[in-house]
């Protein structure tokens, strides 16, 4: 989910290795010669969709949008069928799938995810009674950001996040999604309020969640939208703790400001981005071959070192390195099964709770409360 400033970002070794043919595309005299497709800005760059087009013989037309909403919207416009693909984030897959805009998709047909590790073969933010409803393609845990030099002792805990003692220092992102890392924090601390899933909320448990984020309003300085502002804020000394994402630390880092991330005890949130096959594709066949190009181990390293996300295939970390020397382990590509299977990866907040009931509050209440939140 990329919502960075392009200037931010400068590899030209990626331009260089992106110059070689990647294994897993070739041309088939059934493709159709388009794809029409929704992408988080950067996600269709040339460097990568050149070679693709030249190998599959399909002409990429890319539509970027600047938010979950959007995607959704753009994808139910003229009554579906006016884009094959989109690249959903966790907060917009299942309103799409229940929706019944995207199609179940053959992994069979996908060589790439095999290789995947298992926590993305089939997440529940795209993966639904066993069918999958599109092909997982990076991620990134939302971390606990701060400065070194004026944040003692080291925190653990995002209860920092809520503390007064940093009143005016505090940024967090501005997103309804959000709300799920308020109520992870309480699942731990509150575990009288019974939260399983951090998505799915009955009335008390999402009332309490609000109240405590409302708490927590007086003491931020900004909720962000782009990480080039939070980038921003820790560059000026305006802020000095926040949530935030790996990406966003590295550039804080190379750029000399003393910071470092972690994954607070009460655990992490994080997003994952997936390619969704509409239900009326014009041009599947296209689509089935960007599947298979972008899932390989190259072109996964080639968009994560790009964008300072993690791949899901566990064979791109040599790709990475070389790429940029200890990218791999600075993004967590590296990391055991059980460190992805522990992130609560974002998902649709829905009514149904997954028990039989429909007592849950869904999308439509996150975003009226968030709003109420942070106005």
């Amino acid at each position: 989910m990329r919502r960075v400033k392009l200037g931010y970002v400068v590899l030209a070794l990626v331009a260089v290795a992106l110059a070689a043919p990647v294994a897993g595309t070739t041309k088939s005299s059934a493709n159709e010669g388009q794809l029409t497709m929704i992408a988080w800005e950067g996600y269709l760059d040339a460097k990568w969709v050149k070679p693709f087009e030249k190998q599959s013989g399909c002409k990429v037309q890319a539509k970027y949008a600047g938010s979950s909403d959007e995607m959704v919207t753009l994808m139910r416009s003229g009554g579906g069928g006016q884009y094959d693909m989109v690249s959903a984030s966790g907060d917009a897959s299942l309103r799409l799938i229940y929706g019944g805009d995207v199609a179940a998709v053959d992994v069979s047909k996908v060589p790439g995810w095999k290789q995947f590790f298992k926590t993305f073969q089939g997440p529940p933010n795209n993966t639904v009674d066993g069918k999958h409803y599109g092909i997982s393609l990076q991620w990134g845990p939302n971390t606990l950001l701060y400065n070194t030099k004026k944040v003692k002792p080291t925190p653990t805990s995002v209860s920092v996040l809520y503390s007064p003692k940093f009143k005016g220092k505090i940024t967090v992102p501005n997103n309804p999604i959000q709300i799920a890392d308020a109520a992870l924090y309480l699942s731990k601390t509150k575990p009288a309020l019974g939260i399983k899933d951090p998505y799915e909320l009955t009335k008390p448990q999402f009332d309490a969640t609000i109240a405590l984020l409302k708490k927590q309003r007086p003491l931020v300085k900004k909720y962000w939208g782009l990480a080039s502002d939070e980038i921003s804020l820790f560059k000026n000394g305006d802020t000095i703790i926040g949530a935030s994402w790996p990406y966003t630390t590295g550039q804080l880092q190379a750029a000399k400001v003393p910071v470092r991330e972690v994954i607070p005890k009460e655990g992490a949130t994080g997003w994952l981005d997936t390619w969704m096959l509409s239900k009326k594709a014009k041009h599947p066949n296209c689509a089935y071959a960007w599947y298979a190009y972008v899932s390989t181990p190259k072109v996964q390293a080639q968009q994560a070192v790009t964008w300072g996300e993690t791949p899901v295939n566990k064979l791109a970390c040599p790709f990475m390195n070389k790429l940029s020397k200890g990218s791999c382990a600075a993004y967590h590509a590296n990391e055991p099964e059980s460190y992805y299977a522990s992130i609560k990866f974002w998902k649709t907040p829905l009514a149904d709770c997954g028990n039989g009931k429909k007592n849950c509050m869904d999308y439509s209440k996150w975003v009226t409360a968030w709003n109420e939140v942070v106005s």
